[in-house]
């Protein structure tokens, strides 16, 4: 497989992307666009810890369920949550239900509420400078980067789980604070701004 694929709508695209049409969905319309706000920057850390270990096209089909499931992932309503909810949410299949994620979901509403300076302002200040083109191949990206392991490092120190530097760095890219697409992939982007 190579890193740029012609989809059947005549579009090049990353191959990850032309893989299914969720994917293709997914990869034209939000990965890698900048975003910013605490509650939807909230959503992506959460969902990306969600996918550890597990495809994301299985949180991205699973995704409606989870927004339902943590109250569209309002920081100050997920804090709030306790036991029983922590309970509903075990017993909600259509979720990944794992206790050790829920928990750190939870945990990792109260951290950002505890932020001065907000969720979004403290993820953002780990954006790397852009490169001067995009890669050429995905050979060409490590899955973790200095920026990664600084961003994991202080969401630790605040008291974040499930946030290690793998993690950290696929939040990035989903959030558009890198631009992974490979050249030639017809996706333009705004600036990061």
């Amino acid at each position: 497989m190579t890193d740029l694929v012609i989809g059947a709508d005549g579009l090049a695209r990353c191959a990850w992307g032309s893989s299914t049409p969720d994917y293709a969905i997914y990869h034209d319309t939000e990965w890698g666009r900048p975003l910013r706000g605490d509650d939807a920057l909230y959503e992506r850390m959460t969902l990306e810890a969600f996918q550890s270990g597990l495809s994301w096209l299985t949180i991205l089909r699973k995704r409606p369920a989870f927004r339902l499931a943590f109250d569209e992932f309002h920081i100050p309503t997920v804090a709030a949550y306790d036991d029983a909810d922590v309970t509903r949410l075990l017993a909600d299949a259509g979720i990944v239900r794992n206790r050790a994620k829920i928990e750190a979901a939870i945990a990792n509403a109260r951290a950002a509420l505890d932020l001065p300076e907000g969720l979004s302002t403290l993820l953002w200040s780990f954006a790397p400078e852009p490169r001067p083109a995009r890669p050429a191949s995905f050979a060409e990206l490590a899955p973790i980067t200095p920026e990664s392991t600084a961003m994991a490092k202080a969401l630790k120190k605040r008291g974040f789980r499930f946030v290690g530097p793998t993690t950290a760095y696929a939040l990035m890219q989903a959030t558009g604070m890198v631009d992974d697409h490979i050249v030639g992939c017809h996706v333009t982007l705004p600036p990061a701004a």
